[in-house]
């Protein structure tokens, strides 16, 4: 028998993981489910379960991005048919008409790649690079707090236990949280009607091969409830994800700079220790529910700095800003439809109270998205449009340095002055500067 002296620590901390997996623990692995954000449902446990398991053996480090996958196309699987090739047919002629529509109304670029139709599976599949591309600094930040708290608040017994238990800490926890990431894009997908119903372009590159696409089988639920022929509601839908998408690709620097700037806002997230350590000192194996109140609390997360708070401001705005010149473009290339205002306002009211994506970014990357300014966006765009034409309104979009700011949306009648008024008139240091220029090129008169 080998002398316990000679026995890594390492495999002390994985045997204990191992027995609270096994279910030889005071702790209830639905609890442990619960606390991670995954409902009571026995084959999920289950699979969580095997999934740890499989995680203390890995000698990785890092998340495992695919399990996120797999997980949100299980679930965007259960609730899902198939639309058969009539009503595919249907919506992809919606989808012919939108594009004449919007070249009647705007001469942002025309897209390259055909719009597609996607199942919630094709969806979830298309869309999981950038989730996890936004969801990474957020899961970094939370399992380096984890572990730095374990090894700070462990008794010194245990010390030589944990002293290199960070990595397998990280794969637990990368574990948990790429299963909960899939159970949020998983329910996500059962909601959006299109690949930028959420705000954000999950769909395209930031080359500016944009991609547009509807979940006709969304769309069709989408329309359940209100009383518009089902055919509107598809033309309405199509027209606005043909004018965000090719937006983005109109706008081709807009892509990067959004996601960038979520991506430094989540980056920007620290966990609070404190309260951490708080709970770590108190935690009560028989009652794990506190840890679960602690995590959807957010008490974990300390209050936004200044800077993050600017970093809000300024995505809200873009965010505002995009949403608001769809709303404006849609509504004018969709003055045919009869019902085309009150499918417009379902849109707004969505997107008001929270949309599909309000859960899955406050759960992921701790920052809501939701564009607090849409009305006065599109005011803005409106009087714009009104007044200097639609061409001069989307030439705005031509480069970061012309796009509306905060505000503009405030005082839509300074914007309007400035695109009425190009060419400022030169003030007496001008006129000089441009007389002196005039007379080095040649008009300044001959000395004898």
């Amino acid at each position: 028998m080998a002398d316990d002296s000679q026995r890594d620590p390492d495999d002390d901390f994985r045997d204990m993981l191992r027995e609270l997996l096994s279910g030889n623990s005071e702790i209830d692995p639905r609890r442990l489910a619960g606390a991670a954000g995954l409902p009571d449902d026995p084959a999920l446990i289950s699979q969580m379960i095997s999934q740890l398991q499989n995680a203390l053996q890995n000698s990785g480090d890092g998340i495992n991005w695919d399990l996120a996958r797999d997980q949100a196309r299980a679930i965007a699987g259960q609730a899902s048919h198939d639309v058969d090739a009539a009503q595919r047919e249907v919506q992809q002629q919606a989808l012919g008409v939108a594009a004449l529509w919007l070249d009647e109304v705007t001469s942002v670029s025309e897209l390259t790649a055909t719009p597609q139709l996607l199942s919630r599976s094709e969806w979830v599949t298309q869309t999981m690079p950038v989730w996890t591309q936004l969801a990474e600094p957020v899961a970094d930040s939370i399992a380096d707090a984890l572990t730095n708290v374990l090894q700070e608040q462990a008794p010194e017994e245990m010390a030589g236990m944990l002293a290199n238990a960070g990595k397998l800490m990280r794969n637990v926890g990368g574990t948990l949280f790429a299963m909960q990431l899939g159970q949020v894009v998983g329910q996500l997908s059962a909601e959006v009607v299109s690949g930028g119903d959420i705000g954000i372009p999950l769909l395209g590159s930031d080359n500016g091969d944009h991609q547009a696409a509807l979940l006709p089988q969304n769309v069709a639920a989408f329309g359940e409830g209100l009383d518009v022929p089902v055919d509107q509601v598809q033309l309405y839908l199509a027209v606005r994800e043909l004018a965000h998408a090719r937006l983005f690709r109109h706008a081709k620097w807009l892509r990067l700079q959004l996601l960038t700037s979520i991506t430094e806002f989540a980056r920007g997230i620290r966990i609070d220790t404190e309260p951490l350590e708080q709970l770590a000192a108190e935690f009560d194996p028989s009652d794990p529910e506190a840890l679960r109140d602690a995590l959807a609390s957010g008490a974990l997360i300390p209050p936004k700095s200044e800077a993050q708070l600017a970093a809000l401001a300024r995505l809200e705005t873009t965010l505002a800003l995009i949403d608001g010149w769809v709303d404006v473009v849609t509504a004018r290339a969709t003055v045919r439809l009869p019902k085309a205002d009150a499918i417009a306002e379902m849109v707004r009211r969505r997107r008001a109270s929270g949309g599909p994506a309000e859960s899955a970014f406050a759960t992921l990357v701790g920052l809501d998205l939701r564009p607090r300014r849409l009305r006065e966006a599109a005011a803005m765009w409106q009087a714009v449009t009104d007044a200097v034409g639609a061409e001069k309104r989307d030439s705005l979009w031509s480069h970061p340095d012309l796009v509306p700011e905060a505000s503009d949306i405030d005082d839509p009648a300074a914007l309007i002055a400035r695109l009425s008024n190009p060419e400022p008139e030169l003030d007496d240091v001008d006129r000089a500067l441009e007389d002196l220029l005039g007379d080095d090129s040649g008009d300044r008169p001959h000395e004898e």
